[in-house]
């Protein structure tokens, strides 16, 4: 029994100082909070006036940016971007545009992004590494960087998802959890002693 304990606790002292290492950090979050961090589209004041809304509409938003104005509504379909004057479905911009809107959202926070490098649709890089997406429904942005991709690392180390497979991960996550078991119940039973002779 002695043997098989020995075995088992080998077997799992691998899992057990990655938890422990990944689980430190992530109770730590050292310098964590940028690579989560929101991005904003910057935002100016209004003008003055206001602008109709369409028939159907739940919610609405007038913003304005480096564009211009812009009116995001909410119907039984989701979040739409219309022209603010004539209520007309307003198209993605062109790629300086979505540069521009970029640039100013990530002028405030040069030291984590850079500049803008490159533009390619809705999405963007900056010189700094960090990746940009534009929800233009919703006038809404994301980011991601290396540091964020080396968080999502040490999560799926944490959470045993160390092959890509949902299925074998989840067999893996089992195996461990079996073995957790079975290491406490070896234990406990040597803590027992050897069972005495009649």
């Amino acid at each position: 029994m002695r043997r098989w304990h020995r075995l088992l606790g080998l077997t799992l002292s691998g899992p057990f100082l990655i938890w422990a290492l990944t689980g430190l950090l992530f109770f730590l979050k050292p310098g964590w909070g940028p690579a989560y961090a929101p991005l904003n589209v910057g935002l100016y004041p209004l003008r003055a006036g206001t602008h109709p809304t369409p028939p159907g509409c739940l919610e609405s938003r007038r913003l304005r940016t480096v564009l211009g104005e812009h009116l995001l509504v909410r119907d039984a379909d989701g979040w739409r971007q219309l022209d603010p004057v004539t209520l007309d479905p307003r198209p993605a911009p062109q790629t300086a545009d979505v540069w521009r809107l970029f640039a100013d959202a990530i002028r405030s926070d040069s030291t984590r992004y850079g500049g803008v490098v490159s533009c390619d649709s809705l999405r963007a890089e900056t010189t700094h590494g960090k990746q940009l997406w534009l929800d233009w429904s919703q006038l809404s942005m994301s980011q991601r960087g290396p540091d964020t991709d080396r968080i999502d690392f040490l999560y799926r180390l944490h959470y045993l998802q160390w092959t890509g497979h949902p299925g074998l991960d989840a067999l893996l996550g089992i195996a461990g959890l079996l073995g957790i078991v079975g290491l406490t119940a070896l234990g406990l039973l040597l803590l027992r002693g050897p069972p005495k002779k009649g």
